[in-house]
């Protein structure tokens, strides 16, 4: 009976979805219909897989158009936020979300700009999904969780992209990325601009380690190739990290409490996210040197931390230790470090007169 019914339900989505192409074909303006043909074609309702990569460059190479202005590229996002926001199904949702994704890390800049600089958006929870669920049976009230969880991944990677100045997968795949170049991004730079990019770093990490519960969906393909689009930016985040780990753990000696404090916070919280980013990923023993990284840093960060406080305790003690010397030797008629002795009196000899 339930196989029979989702029989019925996959050839109502087949209906919906080919009625919905029909109707963006019967635009007067061709280029127009002729994207939110290929956005529709790229976000069905079948749950079979996601978007093929054939159906994902037809959306990318919108903005490849002879049409050199900015026009198809921002008909592009708004067909797919359009899309994104008017369903209600979890499946179209993931489609929609894995193409925007699509578009950060291998769309030319004008799509990239059009969603980054999306109008009123570009900010926290700009995808507006944090409240998105589809209950029509179980395993779409499942996928829920994994929408919501997506959108903040991709809001917090353009997030990062505009603290760092540069798109994630951009900076580490470019071949031309050499040591010098990579350098270039952590020498000269102040102690607190590196502190600010490690907290957005950070707090990528953070939202990835709010993964859903429901690990097995990633049996699902749509699941499986999302969560493997998502290990990409991790990598890619973890590179930034090592960057500017590195960087302040050679600066370490010269930092003040205030930010060797700041910086072991940061690490610690990452600590946190460690096993809920080993179970999602399954990267057991292939990041071990991120990780003694993390631990090292935080060792020495802890370290150097005492060590100033000890150095304050100190100072501190001794200056009381002067302050009680000065207190008890008042006595102007004496030398410095000449004591006063007090005479020993009998109260058996003492008389009053």
């Amino acid at each position: 009976m339930a196989q029979q019914k989702n029989k019925l339900r996959n050839l109502a989505y087949n209906i919906k979805d080919k009625a919905s192409v029909i109707v963006a074909t019967l635009s007067i303006k061709r280029h127009v219909s002729s994207v939110r043909v290929r956005v529709l074609r790229a976000t069905t309702h079948a749950l079979s897989g996601p978007p093929s990569e054939d159906r994902i460059a037809a959306v990318l190479a919108v903005a490849s158009s002879n049409n050199t202005s900015h026009l198809l590229p921002r008909v592009c996002i708004d067909a797919l936020m359009d899309r994104l926001h008017r369903t209600g199904s979890a499946t179209v949702a993931l489609k929609c979300l894995f193409t925007l994704h699509n578009v950060v890390v291998k769309g030319p800049f004008t799509l990239k700009d059009q969603l980054a600089y999306y109008p009123s958006y570009g900010g926290h929870n700009f995808l507006n999904l944090s409240t998105f669920r589809d209950d029509s049976d179980l395993e779409s009230l499942q996928l829920s969780d994994w929408v919501r969880w997506y959108a903040g991944v991709i809001e917090q990677s353009l997030t990062v992209s505009r603290i760092l100045g540069y798109y994630l997968r951009y900076s580490s795949s470019s071949s031309s990325n050499t040591i010098q170049e990579t350098n270039s991004l952590t020498l000269g730079t102040s102690n607190a601009d590196l502190l600010y990019k490690i907290e957005a770093l950070v707090a990528f990490l953070e939202q990835l380690g709010k993964v859903p519960e429901s690990l097995q969906l990633q049996k699902k393909e749509l699941v499986y190739e999302v969560v493997k689009l998502v290990g990409e930016d991790y990598r890619s985040v973890q590179r930034e990290i090592v960057m500017r780990l590195e960087e302040m753990e050679g600066r370490m000696e010269n930092l003040d409490v205030g930010e060797v404090s700041e910086l072991v916070g940061y690490v610690k919280r990452m600590e946190e996210c460690k096993e809920k980013l080993v179970m999602l990923f399954v990267n057991k023993g292939r990041n071990g040197g991120f990780w003694d990284l993390v631990r090292e840093t935080k060792e020495k960060g802890l370290k150097i931390k005492g060590e100033i406080e000890g150095k304050w305790l100190t100072v501190v003690v001794a200056s009381n230790t002067a302050a009680d010397s000065i207190r008890f030797n008042t006595n102007p008629f004496l030398e410095p470090g000449q004591t006063s002795p007090v005479p020993l009196t009998s109260f058996a000899l003492a008389t009053v007169r």
